[in-house]
């Protein structure tokens, strides 16, 4: 009994950790009736009073990260604190955006920087999970988020809130030791799953 224990968890450090995590999405205020008939839905990006990990703000993630790199390598961090704020509109948004519209064609409605369109939708991405990757020991990345929905000329008047709860990425074939690469499946997943959500209410 011993021995198949000891090879199951073998096994599962040799395939590596993964992280199982259920992606949660919920209408907490509202409804999405108002989108029916709409084509475009104008997009923007909040990382305001985000949590990173174990660090409550987003802030202290960053330095903490910089001096370690910097510590190792001068120079190197203030280039990695660069990057993880350039990801976001090189990549995370682009793969979000992609995979919402993607799935939101059946019911012919877009997501794009559009301040003309009639509704706003509001991403805000309250907590990262930046995952990890250490060859046979890995953990996925995952986000929260809070999308409102609100008019566009009256930025007030909310007409929908809508969470997301652990919207975790997984690359194949465990290729992902760069942070990007991780974080950006989490919005992938995201942008999928949110828009097939979506496009169950406005029908």
């Amino acid at each position: 009994m011993k021995k198949i224990l000891l090879l199951l968890l073998t096994s599962l450090f040799l395939s590596g950790f993964t992280g199982v995590y259920a992606q949660k999405i919920k209408l907490v205020k509202g409804d999405l009736s108002f989108l029916k008939g709409q084509s475009e839905l104008n997009i923007e990006y909040d990382y305001s009073d985000m949590a990173v990990g174990k660090f409550d703000n987003e802030k202290d993630y960053i330095n903490q990260k910089k001096e370690d790199y910097n510590s190792k390598e001068p120079g190197r961090g203030d280039s990695w604190a660069e990057d993880w704020e350039a990801d976001r509109g090189n990549t995370y948004e682009p793969k979000f955006q992609e995979l919402f519209n993607k799935y939101m064609e059946k019911v012919g409605l877009s997501i794009l920087h559009n301040s003309d369109a009639k509704y706003t939708m509001n991403f805000h991405t309250t907590f990262t999970e930046p995952g990890f990757n250490v060859g046979v020991w890995r953990g996925n990345a995952y986000i929260d988020a809070e999308i409102k929905i609100y008019e566009t000329a009256k930025p007030e008047n909310v007409l929908a809130v809508i969470t997301v709860a652990k919207a975790a990425g997984k690359s194949f074939g465990g290729n992902d030791y760069d942070t990007e690469i991780r974080i950006s499946e989490s919005y992938a997943k995201c942008g999928k799953e949110l828009a097939k959500f979506m496009s169950k209410k406005i029908k």
